[in-house]
């Protein structure tokens, strides 16, 4: 078996890990996470999100977040624009990638973002064309592309039409997200599969969801793919807002964990990941919702 020697995670954690806390976190908070993110090693990380914050008021404070952190070489710092307003007021905070999301399931862009899969594909255009001219590259999130809240399975050719149109606006990588967290290894290579005709494996993002406690053999089922690039949350933070049931995203502390069992070298110190994760649950009042994480601070106290 031929896996990545490497791979290159993304921590969304300040983002999607964040967007639906009720409790409000200040933006201090958050970019004193995104400082203790990238001294761990990371070297991407969603920020935030330029959204209404009548939608997303947690994602209010964009502007400061970008503004207050202290930027490293190296890392790329990516938020999310939803629309030409959203990607105009990003611009402004120099983002190193926009990030803009579509729909494998017409009734969950519908639920989501009020539009149907093309409708949402031309709204982004012009979004897309205009970060490329700014020199700002762009990724496409692909939500629900194994299964949805709403149709439930979703089938591969679904992926394959959302990955043939965000490639046509000239998305430069995706993310195969399995936003509920219902998928399994097949599925999810299934779709991945899709959206091989599209994008090349290089340029492929695996973005899985633990409701099923499957997102690390998910992980591996992408990594048996060639996968490299996988989205990843601190302390297992996230959910979605128009996901009903759907928990957190896949802790960093656990994949990172997995992928240094298996040699698989990340660029990423545990311990400090570790502490970072800590760091963001305790203000949050809770612990990580992370089972390395747990472990180790477990052994820590002794």
């Amino acid at each position: 078996m031929s896996l990545p020697s490497r791979v290159q995670l993304i921590d969304v954690g300040p983002r999607d890990g964040l967007q639906n806390e009720k409790q409000p976190v200040p933006a201090s908070v958050k970019i004193e996470l995104v400082h203790r993110l990238q001294a761990a090693g990371l070297t991407e990380i969603e920020v935030t999100s330029f959204v209404s914050p009548k939608w997303v008021p947690q994602m209010a404070d964009n502007a400061q977040v970008m503004a207050g952190i202290q930027r490293q070489a190296g890392v790329r710092y990516s938020v999310l624009t939803p629309n030409a307003q959203g990607f105009e007021a990003a611009r402004l905070s120099k983002p190193d990638e926009i990030v803009v999301f579509g729909a494998a399931s017409e009734a969950f862009s519908q639920k989501n973002i009020n539009c149907s899969i093309s409708e949402s594909i031309e709204r982004f255009a012009p979004v897309v064309q205009a970060a490329l001219a700014a020199g700002i590259a762009v990724r496409g999130a692909m939500s629900c592309t194994v299964g949805c809240p709403y149709e439930g399975d979703i089938a591969p050719e679904r992926v394959a039409y959302l990955a043939g149109l965000m490639k046509q606006i000239g998305v430069q990588r995706v993310d195969v997200a399995d936003t509920i967290g219902a998928g399994t290894p097949l599925k999810v290579q299934k779709a991945i599969e899709a959206t091989l005709p599209y994008f090349d494996v290089d340029h492929i993002c695996g973005h899985f969801h633990d409701t099923y406690g499957q997102a690390l053999a998910n992980t591996l089922a992408s990594l048996q793919m060639g996968v490299w690039n996988f989205q990843s949350s601190v302390a297992g933070l996230g959910g979605c807002p128009y996901a009903k049931g759907a928990t957190g995203n896949v802790s960093t502390e656990d994949v990172v964990y997995m992928l240094h069992g298996m040699g698989i070298a990340t660029g990423i110190d545990l311990d400090k990941l570790v502490d970072a994760g800590a760091f963001i649950s305790d203000f949050l009042g809770r612990k990580p919702n992370s089972n390395v994480a747990k472990a180790i601070l477990n052994k820590r106290a002794g």
